[in-house]
């Protein structure tokens, strides 16, 4: 592990979509991109051309991310997600709308006891987000 590695990273597991997500995930969030992409070749196991292991960074938090070569019998869930402090209500309309954009929404954007306005979805790849509006 290289001194700008974290020790522990969220995996993401996809069937043929990481991707697609990739490109949604660093197209909703400011100061993230695709770091790194290895590419399945031909015989290698998974879809030539899919992705065997990928890395991308959203805000500076650090992902992984792969196209399984093996089909499974589960899928994300939303009793493990993502939690997004917004910094303003611009970014949180912004984020809801794309990221609930073919998904589901658990909690749709309010205000609530613990929040003055939180949103959770979970978007079309079956990952879930929570997502906070920050106080000031």
């Amino acid at each position: 592990m290289s001194a700008m590695s974290p020790k522990i990273t969220t995996f993401l597991l996809f069937a043929g979509q990481a991707e697609e997500a990739m490109n949604l995930y660093t197209s909703v969030f400011d100061q993230s991109e695709i770091v790194t992409i290895k590419r399945y070749g031909a015989g290698e196991g998974g879809a030539e051309g899919s992705v065997a292991r990928a890395t991308f960074s959203l805000h500076g938090q650090v992902f992984m991310c792969t196209d399984s070569a093996v089909k499974h019998d589960f899928t994300f869930t939303p009793a493990i997600s993502l939690f997004v402090n917004c910094d303003s209500e611009e970014e949180i309309d912004r984020v809801f709308a794309a990221l609930s954009q073919d998904g589901k929404v658990y909690m749709p954007l309010g205000s609530y006891p613990f929040s003055e306005k939180f949103g959770w979805v979970g978007d079309r790849f079956g990952v879930s987000w929570q997502l906070n509006l920050a106080k000031k």
